[in-house]
């Protein structure tokens, strides 16, 4: 069996498990109050819920769009939630995202390995209207990029920011909806042969529990879009299980996604595969 079938063989398997405990985790869970691991498998889909969190993510990507080269990317990113202040009265969410990826130069399977330039989310999370009361949850703020990407496939030697925002709605039993949207503008750059930047980036997001902390979701994948004049846009799409389990004093939450690029335009090297396995630590009692 070739290399890359075997994390899709093992997203196919593990899928077919989480559907056949669909039905005796949903009769369990309907004579009872919601447990906590759903509780929480829950808030870990919602861009805009109030829980600190530290993910480690691993992108395996066995195909790309114009080259032969598979690549490979690491991740970081907690989110760290600060609680409203006498003086300001919204909660904040702050996400940083660290990236080392092994990248894709030429059509043949040459690749380079670099860390990429450095994301910054901080959302202001609103109390209005109540998100216990109506399950609607949002949130603004400002977004950055910091060149810290060496090489051009790296990052855009550029220093980027703009709006944010994150829309979560909870309040059909079972599942999450909503979205997180962010445009970078370059503001200034590091490099006299930079290009100015400006770039969207939307990520709608979809899960259902299916009890015992099991869950299935839509929501890993970003749509981006170059406002530039013959810039590119990508579109794909996911599909990814999960499962938080709670020990004493730990909270984890496991899950796998795979990821197909579904429309591309005026791109260059694009992934067209992606699998995606991940490990979220959960501190659902800390907050700054």
């Amino acid at each position: 069996m070739t290399t890359w079938k075997i994390p899709l063989c093992a997203l196919i398997f593990a899928f077919g498990i989480t559907c056949s405990l669909r039905g005796r985790t949903i009769r369990c869970n309907s004579a009872g109050a919601e447990s906590e691991e759903d509780h929480l498998a829950i808030e870990v889909e919602d861009p805009t819920a109030i829980l600190a969190q530290l993910q480690f993510l691993d992108l395996y990507t066995p195909r790309n769009f114009q080259s032969s080269a598979q690549t490979n990317s690491l991740q970081l990113r907690p989110i760290v939630p600060i609680r409203p202040f006498s003086w300001f009265p919204f909660a904040q969410l702050i996400r940083p995202t660290f990236k080392f990826s092994q990248l894709a130069t030429s059509a043949s399977s040459s690749t380079i390995t670099e860390f990429r330039d450095m994301e910054l989310v901080d959302l202001f999370v609103s109390k209005w209207p109540n998100p216990k009361e109506t399950g609607f949850g949002w949130g603004v703020g400002p977004t950055f990029v910091f060149p810290t990407g060496r090489v051009a496939e790296a990052g855009s030697h550029a220093w980027e920011a703009g709006p944010a925002a994150a829309v979560g709605y909870r309040g059909i039993p079972h599942l999450t909806m909503g979205f997180l949207f962010q445009n970078f503008i370059s503001i200034g750059y590091t490099n006299s042969s930079a290009k100015p930047q400006s770039q969207m980036q939307f990520q709608p997001r979809i899960s259902y529990t299916l009890g015992r902390g099991w869950y299935v979701k839509s929501s890993d994948a970003t749509w981006t879009v170059n406002w530039r004049h013959g810039g590119s846009t990508t579109i794909p799409v996911s599909l990814g299980i999960g499962k938080v389990w709670r020990f004493e004093g730990l909270q984890l939450n496991p899950f796998v996604t795979g990821e197909w690029t579904t429309y591309r335009q005026n791109t260059k090297i694009t992934p067209m595969y992606t699998v995606r396995f991940g490990l979220t630590l959960l501190f659902p009692n800390l907050e700054l």
